[in-house]
């Protein structure tokens, strides 16, 4: 279904694509951050963040490791022992009854929103032959765009399971 573009919030590389090319027509007003790009240097992303909303660190916060301190507040391993984050559900869908008399909800634990915090765990989830459907959907999708991400996946061939995916306007 989310290779066909049904998806509750509306298809994927849609909403994706139009913040892409919101963030690069209002730039002042849209920051575009990746993942992956988070991932690797969170530090300069928490920097640029701070920039955009118009409170940039000092140079003395700096000093005094603020940044740094932010990034461990803000870890995937603080997050995820959090109360909050352990223990309730979230419900999504549609509460009201559909034409059968049941209601469109399903309930996630809060929990399983926190999984790995890996870079291209995804791929452990699905098949290969999943991961290349997947993959080339993506190339698809995105073409032309001028998006350009790293895909980290069991079945990438380049740079130990990251392939690059770069898309010129």
């Amino acid at each position: 279904m989310f290779c066909q573009g049904i998806n509750e919030f509306g298809p994927f590389f849609d909403h994706v694509l139009g913040y892409w090319r919101a963030s690069q027509e209002k730039s002042s007003k849209i920051l575009f951050l990746q993942y992956e790009d988070l991932k690797e240097d969170i530090n300069s992303h928490l920097k640029k963040l701070a920039m955009f909303l118009g409170v940039p660190f000092t140079e003395e916060e700096e000093k005094q490791g603020v940044v740094e301190e932010i990034a461990k507040i803000c870890s995937f391993e603080n997050m995820k022992d959090l109360e909050v984050n352990k223990k309730g559900a979230q419900t999504f869908g549609y509460p009201q009854e559909t034409f059968s008399g049941k209601t469109k909800t399903f309930v996630i634990p809060r929990e399983a929103f926190f999984r790995k915090a890996k870079t291209g765990d995804w791929s452990n989830y699905l098949t290969p032959s999943m991961v290349e459907r997947l993959e080339k959907l993506i190339q698809e999708k995105l073409d032309n765009s001028g998006l350009t991400f790293k895909l980290f996946s069991k079945t990438s061939k380049d740079n130990e399971g990251c392939m690059s995916i770069g898309f010129n306007l």
